[in-house]
């Protein structure tokens, strides 16, 4: 659905019934999108990356029985029925182990440090009482980490070895006028989600300007910041409609209705809004799941909450409402023309659909983090 160019280059906006559906631009600008080539990363650097593949667990683990605290290891059979009363001399002598160690052999449990008085047991233990058996932390076969899955710093508890097969697709931010404040937000945004951002590149607003710095990117995806709207020197939509193709040129979502998607040498191009509320909108509707399509990454369910207060929308557009967490829910910070002080508080946001005029206070929906990557 591009939009025809006026004089000086200059694109219209469309008119607000013929805004693109939301979902629609996002089947639209995710259509033929495929995970990115996957690259394998010392653990430590895979963090917060998307699983390529499933990681499996090799071997049992532990490979052998180990101690779960610091004791004495013997065979619990041997000291069946010790007491202070009726003490038992211990035979063979036992052996100290510590937490994590391995036990030795022909013993299967771990008296507590006082069950032993010299050589007397004044204390029993039943097979396996203070001993991990070999296997029981993870069995040998067991999927640690599924392919699609963020890698968090849980699963480095599980001794996932030392590299992993992550997708990190990579962005061109293109960045026009004085966007460069709402530039900076969105590229922790896009690192938050596995993705690499790549360095901001600040260009002149001038058509040709914009679509060579488009043309001469080297990245999976094209995103242009600022230069979206009616205004004069708004000309990032005709950039792309020289450096590509510009499939749509305004998205019923409120705010951010002056947001544009197409296509750049085969690649995906969004261009935002500058303006922080209407770019961190196209953000959490548009550009998150293009970047889940090219990382591979999983739908995940998200969390909900209670709305603290009555939400209002329009009809006909989906409606980004900003939220704070508070103890006993969400607050609704509002949507459009927040004040930068206002915006910085929010915690994530709920979509209103387009059919909705809103919710009622107390209305449980589901909450979209502005971290992908963290909880709630």
């Amino acid at each position: 659905m591009p939009i025809p160019p006026r004089r000086g280059g200059d694109v219209t906006r469309l008119a607000s019934a013929a805004l693109m559906p939301l979902s629609e631009a996002v089947a639209r600008l995710t259509e033929g999108v495929a995970p990115v080539a996957e690259r394998v990363l010392p653990v430590g650097a895979a963090l917060g990356r998307v699983a390529a593949r499933d990681v499996i667990g090799p071997r049992d683990h532990p490979e052998r029985a180990t101690a779960l605290r610091d004791g004495w290891a013997m065979a619990a059979d041997g000291v069946t029925g010790a007491s202070a009363y009726s003490p038992i001399l211990a035979h063979p002598p036992p052996a100290w182990v510590e937490a994590g160690q391995g036990l030795p052999e022909g013993t299967d449990t771990v008296l507590p440090p006082e069950a032993l008085e010299g050589r007397m047991v004044v204390a029993d233990a039943p097979v396996g009482d203070g001993v991990r058996r070999a296997g029981e932390d993870l069995p040998a076969g067991t999927r640690l980490i599924a392919a699609g899955e963020r890698i968090a710093p849980r699963h480095l508890l599980t001794g996932t070895g030392g590299e992993i097969a992550v997708r990190v697709p990579r962005l061109a931010l293109i960045v026009t006028g004085n966007a460069t404040p709402s530039a900076t937000a969105l590229a922790a945004l896009i690192a938050a989600e596995g993705c690499d951002p790549g360095r901001l590149v600040p260009v002149a607003e001038d058509a040709d300007t914009i679509a060579t710095a488009i043309r001469s990117a080297r990245a999976d995806a094209i995103l242009v910041l600022g230069g979206t709207g009616p205004g004069r020197t708004d000309h990032s939509v005709a950039a792309l409609a020289l450096a590509g193709e510009v499939l749509a040129h305004g998205i019923a979502i409120h705010p951010g209705e002056t947001a544009a998607i197409g296509r750049a040498q085969g690649r995906p191009a969004l261009l935002l809004p500058g303006r922080p509320e209407a770019a961190l909108a196209v953000f959490l509707a548009l550009l998150r799941p293009l970047l889940a399509a090219l990382s591979g990454a999983r739908a995940a369910e998200p969390p909900a909450g209670a709305l603290l207060r009555k939400v209002s929308a329009t009809i006909g557009v989906s409606d980004v409402v900003f939220v704070r967490r508070r103890a006993e829910g969400f607050e609704p910070l509002g949507s459009a023309d927040l004040p930068l002080w206002r915006l910085a508080e929010a915690d994530g946001a709920i979509l209103v659909p387009p059919d909705r005029e809103g919710y009622p206070e107390g209305t449980v929906r589901p909450i979209l983090p502005l971290f992908g990557g963290l909880p709630l």
